[in-house]
């Protein structure tokens, strides 16, 4: 996989998962995104992808590349289920 398909897959993910919410709020019953929700879940997504894109070109060996991808999907795991139902009652909990 060359340095350019990797980029390419790396933030089309993000883009999906972005516009499958944004056609999901159209047709699910009960998915009321507003455009603040779309721009926090592009910030967080493409943050993401930023972070991990930095990662994957560093000189880092592929075990180690792996782990701190793993990490940062993680934090993000733990961020977005923080902000929709407020598991750990902080600030920034939604619900």
């Amino acid at each position: 996989m060359t340095k350019q398909q990797k980029t390419a897959l790396i933030f089309a993910i993000p883009s999906l998962l972005i516009v499958a919410a944004f056609i999901s709020n159209h047709f699910v019953e009960g998915f009321n995104w507003t455009g603040s929700d779309f721009l926090i879940a592009a910030i967080l997504l493409f943050g993401t992808a930023s972070f991990i894109y930095m990662i994957v070109s560093s000189k880092l060996s592929v075990r180690a590349k792996t782990i701190i991808s793993i990490v940062i999907i993680l934090i993000l795991m733990i961020i977005w289920v923080e902000m929709a139902v407020g598991l750990f009652g902080s600030p920034i909990a939604g619900s």
